[in-house]
């Protein structure tokens, strides 16, 4: 019999108007509590309060100012290290012509002991001198080195002059099987000596992560000061001399091997500090262009009820709605 369900007492089926309107809100299936929620929150999520918008637009408002400000301090900060390294670059092309220059210009004289505490990398290192006198052989050091001939030693000499000062020559190359003397003494000359060569600045303390031992005899630098005081030496030149490539007697130490490089990478870096500051500069363009976001709060608001309004529509009639619209 339409309108019975399970046997108990007929009741009347609701128009098809009502059944609409209740399945639009919802309403089919809910306990009374359920239907009582509903009625005292017919928003699912409420609009924020005209005071709560403001606010909220205010603090949008600080949050771009002060991302534009930082911006601003980001492009201004990558164009200076770009300018600086466009001066480095500058610097560093004028320090290798004055190498150069020095390096092929005519030797000149050692500088005497009265210049020598004005004696400088910037001044006078690679400059061209030629000095004269007799090599102390008994004072001899060897340096770790590593050169186009592979791991070996630099020979470290003292030279002492006619006015009785000691300079130190680094005379070349001998690799690890000829480091005793014995095994390269026709290269070893007893006479007076003329050594033209590259003016050089003390190394002290060491190489990269390794520090000088003179008690052990293992230098990784050549430390003027540590290698006289180690031979007892005094009146030594706070630099020393590498010897130019001329031929030494039996070949060995081999001389010339002085490695002058100067890295100059300065133009990549500034290219590249600029390019961040146009990136960023276009990407705080497109940000202003855009302005500020206007009556957020409201699109929210509007989000929240359409997506309030979709769910309430997805729901399913509950049982009572499925039974009388089956028994229609």
């Amino acid at each position: 019999m339409i309108g019975h369900r399970d046997g108990g007492p007929s009741s009347p089926l609701p128009l098809a108007g009502e059944v609409d309107a209740r399945a639009a809100r919802g309403g089919w299936g809910l306990s009374p509590r359920e239907g009582s929620r509903k009625r005292k929150h017919p928003h699912p999520n409420p609009p924020p309060q005209a005071g709560e918008g403001a606010h909220s637009r205010r603090g949008h408002k600080l949050s771009s100012y002060f991302l534009l400000a930082l911006g601003m301090l980001g492009v201004i900060t990558l164009t200076s290290l770009g300018v600086w390294q466009i001066e480095r670059r500058t610097w560093k092309l004028a320090l290798i012509e004055r190498v150069e220059a020095r390096m092929h210009a005519a030797p000149v004289a050692v500088p005497p002991p009265a210049s020598w505490p004005t004696v400088t990398a910037a001044g006078d290192e690679y400059r061209r001198v030629t000095v004269s006198g007799r090599f102390l052989h008994s004072d001899e050091t060897l340096v770790q080195a590593v050169t186009d001939y592979g791991p070996g030693f630099w020979v470290l000499t003292p030279l002492r002059a006619a006015d009785g000062t000691i300079i130190l020559i680094n005379r070349g190359f001998v690799p690890p099987d000829k480091r005793d003397p014995a095994t390269r003494a026709a290269g070893n000359p007893e006479g007076p000596v003329a050594v033209t060569g590259l003016l050089r600045i003390t190394e002290p303390k060491g190489g990269f992560l390794r520090a000088n031992d003179p008690a052990a005899g293992r230098w990784y630098s050549r430390d003027v000061a540590a290698i006289a005081a180690t031979h007892g030496l005094s009146g030594v030149a706070p630099f020393f001399i590498d010897a130019d490539a001329a031929a030494n007697a039996g070949g060995l130490p081999v001389g010339g091997l002085t490695v002058v490089r100067f890295p100059n990478n300065h133009l990549i870096y500034a290219l590249t500090w600029f390019a961040m500051a146009l990136m960023l500069g276009l990407a705080l363009l497109r940000l202003v262009s855009r302005g500020p976001v206007r009556h957020a709060d409201k699109r929210r608001s509007a989000v929240r009820g359409l997506m309030g309004a979709a769910r309430n529509l997805s729901r399913t009639p509950g049982p009572d709605a499925r039974a009388h619209i089956g028994s229609a």
